[in-house]
């Protein structure tokens, strides 16, 4: 798929707080009945009435003024969405809490991948043109795979009318099924533009008698847009449409994740707002504390390490649990919060806190079942852990708190920090549990496939961004074993940590059914690990964040001075790009700030020079750049140009065009 448009906004001057309207030129490739659109659809969205005229090739006039008289200088999220309406979106979703995170973790560290991936094997004939169309089928009836992500404002789903579905086919030994894994991995994939899937199928070695074993197939999906639940969902309407010949019957299924965002801003929150504000907030020393004296020695990138309780193993777990009314999943809080206590180097009665991730797929919204989106986040799940105290009572505490997450499971977590007193970027916790129960294929579906003579395994997850230092997914397998999945951040955990520490727990999970005794004491459990060694878990490291201010190119000394104010999240070689490839004579330098709304304001005085003062930034960083330009003395700042999100080709471009304009004193 092309690089979608980027276009700028330029104001100059830059609007004051009391004037009756304000005038911005839209610099990019768009047509006079599609700038008129734009414009329509944000007076629709926002108490300004916009509307457009063309004032040259590549360019649009907008006039902003305050719908109800108030003053006219539009917000920044006016202008952001200026910006992805005009490069190409249908609709925008707000998201809140865990997804938020993950998109900005996305954009802020695009080197780490970010990407889930599940296999599975197909045993039979694979038409690879019906694959790809039912493929396309799919994402012409789900409106979450012709979405993609805007960090412009705040991040946010942007959908399109249609997206690509990247299926390819490999014959057998043209890479191996390892390398294909890494490789895949490490592609991520640009996360603002639609189609945030792929597909790769690999056939399999010849057999006797000519045929083939089965063919193994890759989808590998962006964790923001998709958890593990939904992959299976999609799934299974992608073997539907394969059935039929490659096409779904109907339309755009709803509810989609608009309904789902319309449902959460519609929710009452003093409940939620009391249960977090007391009963659930975890503490601030929930988290161990282990010694800071550096990194974990080794490779870094994200690690993973298996272990499992066998079948028989697994039933006696789950016996032991359930005659004390509570399920395997509560066995395993309880045994994750005896591990965090341990590490810790605790003594008494401690509270500890941990993540549960929940998908939030039983909330009372109809339909929410069959939402692939990303619906559910990790919420704190914290217990006390007193050595003294029944493990019975561990297990009940475990139980009790999952049941009461479960009725909260709707509640975003950036909410969460709020109410519990917590800095908005604070961590709630460094470790998190996944336990997976995937959606099942219907019977008659199956044997539709075998109809056909077609057989499919069920998908297995292969790695994924551990998000957190540590993370911890079961699963049942196959053979009705628990599998455990030790997915960790090598920065945070060593290998050698990793793997003692999902053993110790193994450890425990297989020795609780041996705590009949109604008075059995977490001391005794606990005394299992005597001699061992503990295990560390780290904090994540800060992300370097350079110098406040950097001059990148000197200029003329008469000449104008151009800011690139920089944020976490400006598209990757946007500012490279543009600094290499300008001709004009102006001094570049760039500006940072932690976020939009940030940064040493006073800077901008220093940094004017004989010339003009024009602020720039790419996506957040022309958020920033146009907030640092509003708070500024009235003067200060000649121009403000912005962009939305794209590739940093094209945000340079896009920022480019817009310079050309402010130079020619056009707008």
């Amino acid at each position: 798929m092309s690089d979608d448009p980027v276009l700028a906004v330029v104001l100059a001057p830059v609007p004051v707080a009391s004037g009756p309207s304000v005038e911005a030129e839209l610099c990019g490739p768009l047509d006079p009945g599609r700038a008129g659109a734009v414009a329509a659809r944000v007076t629709q969205r926002h108490a300004f009435t916009v509307t457009a005229e063309a004032s040259g090739a590549g360019r649009h006039t907008l006039h902003l003024e305050h719908a109800h008289g108030g003053p006219a200088r539009p917000g920044a999220a006016v202008l952001a969405d200026v910006l992805a309406l005009a490069g190409g979106a249908r609709d925008t979703v707000t998201v809140t809490g865990h997804q938020q995170d993950l998109i900005r973790a996305a954009v802020e560290d695009p080197a780490g991948g970010h990407v889930g991936q599940v296999a599975w094997n197909w045993t039979g004939p694979v038409d690879l043109a019906r694959f790809t169309a039912a493929w396309l089928s799919v994402a012409d009836r789900e409106t979450v795979l012709r979405a993609a992500f805007d960090w412009t404002h705040l991040p946010r789903l942007v959908l399109h009318e249609w997206a690509e579905i990247d299926v390819a086919h490999l014959a057998h030994g043209a890479v191996s099924w390892s390398d294909l894994i890494e490789r895949d991995r490490l592609r991520g994939f640009a996360p603002h533009r639609p189609g945030l899937l792929r597909v790769t199928l690999m056939e399999g070695p010849p057999r006797p008698g000519g045929t083939r074993a089965p063919t193994r197939v890759l989808l590998t999906y962006h964790r923001a847009l998709l958890d593990e639940r939904g992959v299976h969902l999609l799934l299974r309407e992608f073997y539907r449409a394969y059935v039929r010949g490659g096409t779904l019957p109907g339309r755009e299924r709803r509810p989609d994740v608009r309904d789902h965002a319309r449902w959460l801003a519609r929710q009452r929150t003093e409940g939620a707002r009391a249960y977090w504000a007391t009963t659930a907030a975890p503490p601030e020393t929930a988290a161990p504390e282990v010694p800071d004296d550096g990194p974990p020695a080794g490779p870094l990138g994200t690690g993973r390490v298996h272990r499992r309780l066998r079948p028989p193993q697994t039933t006696r777990l789950r016996t032991w649990a359930a005659m004390r009314g509570a399920g395997e999943s509560s066995a395993l809080h309880a045994v994750w919060a005896l591990l965090l206590y341990r590490a810790a180097g605790a003594a008494g009665p401690v509270p500890v806190s941990f993540g549960v991730h929940l998908s939030a797929r039983d909330i009372p919204m109809e339909g929410a079942a069959g939402i692939p989106g990303l619906l559910g986040n990790p919420l704190p799940m914290t217990v006390t852990v007193d050595p003294a105290e029944p493990v019975a009572g561990l297990l009940g505490q475990a139980r009790d708190a999952a049941l009461d997450l479960a009725v909260h499971a709707w509640v975003p977590a950036d909410r969460v920090r709020v109410w519990t007193g917590r800095n908005p970027d604070a961590e709630l916790f460094e470790t998190g549990i996944v336990f997976d129960n995937r959606v099942e294929l219907p019977a008659a579906l199956l044997a539709e496939l075998r109809a056909q003579d077609i057989e499919v395994d069920a998908p297995r997850s292969i790695s994924a961004h551990p998000g957190l230092p540590l993370t911890l997914a079961a699963r049942h397998d196959a053979d009705g074993g628990l599998a455990l999945t030790a997915r960790y951040d090598r920065r945070c955990v060593g290998d050698v940590d990793a793997s003692a520490l999902l053993s110790h727990c193994v450890r425990l999970l297989r020795s609780l059914p041996d705590h009949r005794d109604p008075q059995s004491a977490v001391g005794d459990l606990l005394e299992l690990l005597q001699g061992l060694e503990v295990p560390r878990v780290l904090p994540r490291p800060p992300v370097p964040e350079g110098p406040d201010v950097a001059v990148l190119r000197a200029g003329e000394p008469s000449a104008d001075t151009i800011v690139l104010v920089r944020t976490p999240g400006v598209p990757v070689g946007a500012y490279d790009a543009l600094v290499r490839h300008h001709r004009g004579p102006e001094r570049i330098v760039s500006l940072r700030a932690a976020r939009p709304g940030d940064g040493d304001r006073s800077a901008l005085l220093r940094l004017r020079g004989a010339g003009r003062l024009v602020l720039c930034g790419a996506g957040p960083g022309g958020v920033a750049a146009y907030e640092m330009a509003c708070a500024a003395a009235e003067g200060t700042v000649a121009a403000v140009v912005m962009t939305g999100v794209g590739s940093g080709p094209g945000c340079a471009g896009a920022l480019a065009a817009g310079l050309k304009s402010v130079r020619a004193g056009s707008c």
